[in-house]
């Protein structure tokens, strides 16, 4: 999936004087407040960290409370949706006008009608219905899907994305990968379902390392970074 990406960084977090004997937590609380928020300094959204404290020495900053600023060798991973970039997402809502996913666990996706293309028709299926392929019926979305889109713009301040499911190479990822002729799409499929899943669950002790096609999750890297 596009739109991820790590950063490598030296950052400045300004702490409380009181917390000065304690500057592992006072670090990772600041940071931590930074999670699932889009910030325009990493033009992202932050999704995980995990730092180093540079050295004791720190910068007053002058005012009413006199913070003072930690150097932190920071290593972050960003997700940044931007238009045009394919994006994969859970559906958990479908209908005959429009289709809305989940990114990564948290960031809500709509694709409306006129973004789906023609090859697509709605069907009713018991309580939830279903885009199925006019040329390939075994090719549906339905609820619990995992889609691959386009995307067509992004409201940062909610981090929700307009899609589109205009472009051939689009639409439910299972059938996409299954009908490549790339045999690593098959292993893609798997790590993005990994990445899903363990977003959704075991969001606070998450480092992902995103090589060109492939994704390796390491479990409990974190941990003394989130204090999990």
């Amino acid at each position: 999936m596009e739109g991820l990406r790590v950063a490598k960084g030296d950052l400045r977090v300004f702490v409380h004087p009181s917390q000065s004997s304690n500057l592992l937590p006072a670090v990772r609380r600041r940071l931590n407040s930074l999670l699932f928020k889009y910030d325009e300094l990493f033009d992202g959204v932050l999704l995980s960290h995990e730092f180093s404290i540079k050295d004791d020495k720190a910068i007053i900053l002058a005012g009413i409370t006199p913070f003072f600023g930690v150097k932190v060798k920071a290593k972050l991973l960003l997700f940044s949706p931007k238009p045009d970039l394919m994006l994969e997402g859970k559906v958990v809502k479908i209908g005959a006008d429009s289709i809305h996913a989940v990114v990564l666990g948290f960031a809500s996706a709509a694709i409306l009608k006129d973004d789906i293309r023609d090859e697509f028709k709605y069907k009713e299926k018991s309580e939830a219905g279903a885009f199925v392929s006019r040329l390939h019926k075994k090719h549906a979305i339905k609820v619990g899907s995992m889609i691959r889109f386009s995307v067509k713009s992004v409201d940062e301040e909610l981090i929700h994305i307009n899609g589109s499911l205009l472009q051939p190479n689009t639409g439910c990822l299972r059938w996409l990968c299954r009908h490549q002729s790339d045999d690593a799409s098959h292993d893609r499929f798997s790590y993005i379902i990994l990445l899903f899943d363990f977003l959704q669950h075991n969001v606070t002790t998450l480092l992902v390392c995103w090589n060109r096609q492939q994704i390796t999750l390491k479990k409990g890297v974190c941990a003394h970074v989130f204090g999990g």
